[in-house]
This record gives C-alpha cells, sequence and structure tokens, in this order.
C-alpha cells in the first residue's frame, strides 16, 4: 500500500510540474540552438560517454524550459541535445550557460526562457539549406515552439567545422549562410529575426581560415558574430571543453543581451 501511494504522489508531482511548465507558454522568451556538435554539446564527453557534471553556471532552474523531440515542453537540463543529435553522445554545450547568463542580467521579469535545441554533430552548411530534412526539422520546431504563445528572439548558430575539409564549401560558405538566415526569416515570417552566429575556433580541415573569413565577413543586418577562437579544446582539436562551452554560452548572452535586450 505504501509503494501504491507513493507512486501515485510522484505521479502526481509529475503532473503538476509539466502543467506549470505549460502554463506559463505565453510568457516564454525562445531561442533556437542550431548547427553541429560544438552547439549541441561535446562538453565532459570521453571514451564516448558523458562524465555527467554539471558546472554552476549550467544548472537547471524553473524558468529554463527546453522543447523536447516530440514536442514538449519540459524543465531543461544537460545534455541538452540528448534526444534530437541521437546516435553521438551530447554532454555539456553553450545552452544552458547562455540561458542562466540572461537571466541574471535580466532578473526574474524576463520571464520563461525556452530552449530549442536544434544541432545535429558532423553536419556541413549545405545540409541546412532549405529543403533538407535538417532545415526542415529546424522550421517545424520553431514554428512549434511558439504555437502555444511566445517569441522568438534570437538563433544561436555554431557551424561550420565540416565546411573546412574542401576549398569549395569553405569558399562558399559565405554565401550558404547568409542564404540560410534570408530563408529561415522568410519561413518563420519574421524579416528582422535576429541571428547570433559562433566564428569557428577549430575544424575537421585546413581551411578553418576560409570559413572563419566567411563568418566575420556577414554583413546582414540583425546579425552578430561572437568568436570563439582562443577558446580551449579537447585533445581531439575539435570539440569545445567543458569551461569553453560555458564561457562560449556567457559571450552569446552578452551579444544578445548588449545588440538586441534593449526592448525587452
Amino acid at each position: 500500500m505504501a509503494m501504491v501511494l507513493l507512486a501515485t504522489l510522484f505521479s502526481l508531482l509529475l503532473a503538476a510540474t509539466q502543467f506549470n511548465v505549460g502554463a506559463c507558454a505565453g510568457s516564454k522568451n525562445i531561442f533556437i540552438l542550431a548547427g553541429q556538435s560544438n552547439m549541441a554539446g561535446r562538453g565532459g564527453v570521453s571514451g564516448g560517454k558523458w562524465h555527467g557534471n554539471v558546472p554552476p553556471e549550467c544548472q537547471p532552474r524553473s524558468s529554463i524550459v527546453r522543447l523536447s523531440a516530440q514536442l514538449r515542453w519540459e524543465q531543461a537540463h544537460e545534455p541538452l541535445h540528448a534526444d534530437i543529435d541521437v546516435g553521438k553522445t551530447c554532454g555539456v554545450g553553450p545552452g544552458m550557460a547562455f540561458a542562466n547568463e540572461v537571466l541574471r542580467a535580466r532578473g526574474s521579469r524576463f520571464g520563461v526562457l525556452g530552449l530549442v535545441p536544434c544541432a545535429v554533430g558532423g553536419t556541413r552548411i549545405g545540409e541546412w539549406a532549405r529543403g533538407t530534412r535538417l532545415y526542415n526539422e529546424l522550421v517545424r520546431r520553431s514554428t512549434e515552439s511558439v504555437r502555444d504563445g511566445g517569441v522568438i528572439r534570437a538563433v544561436l548558430w555554431y557551424q561550420g567545422e565540416s565546411d573546412t575539409v574542401n576549398r569549395v564549401d569553405a569558399e562558399g560558405y559565405k554565401g550558404n549562410f547568409e542564404r540560410l538566415v534570408m530563408d529561415l526569416r522568410s519561413d518563420l515570417k519574421n524579416p528582422n529575426l535576429p541571428v547570433i552566429q559562433v566564428a569557428l575556433a577549430s575544424g575537421e580541415g585546413r581551411f578553418v581560415d576560409v570559413v572563419r573569413k566567411g563568418q566575420l565577413d556577414v554583413k546582414l543586418g540583425n546579425v552578430k558574430c561572437v568568436d570563439a577562437k582562443g577558446l580551449r579544446l579537447k585533445e581531439d582539436d575539435l570539440h569545445l571543453t567543458t569551461i569553453s562551452e560555458v564561457h562560449l554560452g556567457i559571450k552569446l548572452a552578452r551579444s544578445f543581451l548588449n545588440s538586441f535586450g534593449h526592448h525587452l
């Protein structure tokens, strides 16, 4: 009998938590997380396993929620992309540090912050072009995130490591990224949608500087760039360490607050 009562109580508490998350849908400030592995997060991953350590800057809080792969809002926690970047081991990324820093700076008046994980490791920017599976999923999840209310405040984009292998891909990066931004703004019916991209700290090939130049040369309105160069990498010389992911998340938050946060 006692076990039955405990199970019933747990179910009621779980239902209440899910209800509270859904009940604040109309006040969400939503951020889309897209790109490849360094956005999905590989901090703390070694030997195909995540060690489970969560830095203080990435701790969960009731006012930070995430859109699951099943399109349900739930309390956000690391690893944010575990059910999105499937087939790979996800760890700490920049998303939770970003969210906590925004809320630290803005306080309780900011309301609920919603994260929409969309990043997939090992993907070239051509795989995110309009009409592709990844692009369609990005638009679908972004659209669903505001179905019950809320506003998409920005897209956070960290991608390009896979475009450093081939010179043609690297030289075409700037144009492909600008086209992606314009298509996304059109399909989300938000012509001024803020986008904050990350300039690469590493790459899979030898054309990192070519991709970086394309990223830093983007001049589209409401597109800002945060430079990851200088952040510490893991032993693979490709993925950011846990502390680097935290630093990047804070840099993204400050970029958002300085560039787009004045009207919130």
